[in-house]
């Protein structure tokens, strides 16, 4: 059997700035570059065209035609991951498996079972940091407590970042760094899946729109965001490249960026967001099951033109622009008073750049039950948020053409009503009465 150092691929799928492959190629073995779609995450896909996996695989597809230069080649294997090592144990003579961590729950317990797994056959298991610039408990208070307040977390995060300036990882390919071999890459068909018909913007930095991001991107019917959001999920591109971009581009997308760092630590820290409250009393609230309306809301029918809108482009191009992500989320769970989990897995089904930490982070503050400073009282008006964000409309006739038409349904509830009545129903749940 050939001596080998895997690197898998996951979250990183990129050869430029990979932390972990950094490190990996250091060991003096070849690499024998991994990525395993998983059947624990695929069967849970209820679309069988989703646009993710397809990007994955065009992804992996890039990064196979890139080492087959130098006679190499990515090993795609589907199935469980601790299956697909004990296969791999059984093909290689394995000296270590290096990768970049994942903060989520899935993703801890799957990489403990994997660390078990090498551990018992004496293989070194090593993981990096590479999702983000500051994990875990990097950015923390004088007493050394974790942040629950944004700001507060982003000023030492810029203070850690100005006394740790942001070193990167080049990536040579040399046929004496990776393992040669004939790569038997797998179609589409063999993983499940088929073709998918949402495209995905390319992987590039829209200098011009990243140096006016603080003046458009409030507006929706604007090109005013980076739309970089499903290549900082899938690592193909370099969270630290990014951040030297927006430090010489923009404040407000640097900002953005931060949040990301935020809400992956808030994540790790307290793993029980992912399916409660960040603060724990808000599970008191009693939350309508109402599947119709649910069912309205999803389908981007419910009479309010913005939030329409934003629910019909995220199931047409499996994009929402974020201030309408936040407008559609209030309506949710405020004026609907339905579950912000609700929401958020279809949020989770729908988006391109669906990543958990920040879905959970913005959905829980719509909801007032996350880290946000603001209390529960803060409920979007969609007919204000439209008049101040698309005063033209040009975005609610692009998405919801038959507005103003006997064909648009009437709003679902009225909104001074919905208003006090989610006031009430969070007050009286606080206050326990």
């Amino acid at each position: 059997m050939d001596a080998v150092t895997i690197f898998w691929f996951r979250r990183d799928l990129r050869l430029e700035d990979n932390t972990g492959l950094h490190h990996a190629l250091q060991t003096g073995y070849p690499i024998l570059s991994l990525f395993i779609f998983d059947t624990d995450i695929l069967n849970k896909l209820a679309d069988e065209t989703d646009a993710r996996v397809n990007f994955i695989y065009q992804t992996l597809q890039e990064l196979n035609g890139d080492l087959q230069k130098i006679g190499s080649g990515m090993v795609i294997r589907l199935g469980k991951p601790a299956a697909v090592f004990s296969e791999l144990l059984q093909e290689y003579q394995v000296q270590a498996v290096f990768t970049n961590r994942d903060y989520e729950p899935y993703a801890k317990i799957r990489d403990q079972e994997i660390t078990a797994l090498l551990k018992n056959k004496n293989i070194a298991f090593r993981d990096f940091k590479d999702h983000v610039v500051f994990e875990r408990k990097e950015v923390v208070s004088g007493s050394g407590e974790v942040y629950k307040v944004f700001t507060l977390y982003k000023n030492k995060w810029l203070s850690l970042l100005e006394k740790n300036p942001i070193v990167s990882f080049p990536i040579s390919l040399q046929e004496n760094k990776f393992y040669l071999f004939k790569p038997n890459f797998p179609d589409l068909a063999a993983i499940g899946f088929k073709p998918s018909v949402i495209p995905v913007r390319v992987k590039a930095y829209p200098r011009q729109i990243i140096e006016n991001y603080h003046t458009h991107r409030d507006y929706p019917a604007r090109n005013g965001t980076s739309r970089l959001g499903i290549h900082l999920r899938f690592g193909t591109i370099s969270i630290r490249q990014a951040v030297a971009q927006a430090q010489k581009w923009n404040a407000t997308w640097l900002s953005e960026l931060i949040w990301r760092d935020f809400y992956t630590m808030i994540l790790d820290n307290f793993p029980h967001v992912a399916g409660d409250a960040f603060k724990l009393q808000y599970n008191t609230i009693p939350w309508r099951k109402d599947e119709k309306e649910f069912r309205l809301w999803c389908t981007g029918q419910t009479g309010y033109p913005i939030v329409d809108a934003g629910m019909r482009e995220l199931n047409v191009t499996g994009f929402m622009h974020n201030r309408v992500r936040m407008i559609v989320a209030s309506f949710l769970t405020k004026h609907l008073l339905i579950d912000w989990r609700w929401g958020e897995a279809y949020f989770a089904d729908k988006l391109l750049d669906f990543e958990m930490a920040s879905n959970n982070g913005g959905w829980q503050w719509a909801a007032g039950t996350g880290t946000d400073a603001q209390p529960y009282f803060r409920i979007f008006n969609p007919y204000s948020q439209a008049a101040k964000f698309d005063k033209a409309q040009e975005y609610i006739n692009k998405w919801v053409p038959e507005v103003n038409t006997s064909h648009y349904p009437v709003p679902l509830i009225d909104h001074k009503f919905a208003r006090e009545r989610a006031l009430k129903t969070y007050k009286a749940a606080l206050s326990g009465s």
